[in-house]
C-alpha cells in the first residue's frame, strides 16, 4: 500500500469513528425533552455538514494523482481538525 492510500484509509478510520460517535449523539438527542431537543438537532446538523466535507476531502485526496495528493493533505488535516473538535464538543454538551 503506498502512502496516498494508507493515509486515506486512516483518514477513512477517523471519520468512520466520528460518525459512530454522531450517531450515539443521534440517539440521546431522539430520546430528548422538546426544548433539549432542538438544541442537539442544531448541533447534529452542524456535525453532519462538517462529515460531509470531510467525505468529500477524502474523495479528493483519493482521485488525486501523484504527488498532487500531498498539496491537499494541510486542507484534509484542517478540516479533519475541525471536525475532531465539533464531534468532542457536541459529546462534551450531550453528556
Amino acid at each position: 500500500m503506498d502512502d496516498k492510500n494508507a493515509y486515506a484509509e486512516k483518514l477513512q478510520a477517523k471519520l468512520d469513528q466520528w460518525r459512530a460517535e454522531t450517531n450515539k449523539l443521534q440517539a440521546k438527542a431522539d430520546e430528548a425533552t422538546a426544548d433539549a431537543k432542538i438544541k442537539y438537532e442544531k448541533q447534529l446538523d452542524e456535525l453532519h455538514e462538517k462529515q460531509r466535507e470531510a467525505q468529500k476531502k477524502l474523495a479528493e485526496l483519493r482521485d488525486a494523482q501523484g504527488a498532487a495528493w500531498k498539496d491537499l493533505k494541510s486542507g484534509i488535516e484542517s478540516a479533519w481538525d475541525d471536525l475532531g473538535k465539533s464531534v468532542r464538543q457536541a459529546v462534551g454538551r450531550f453528556s
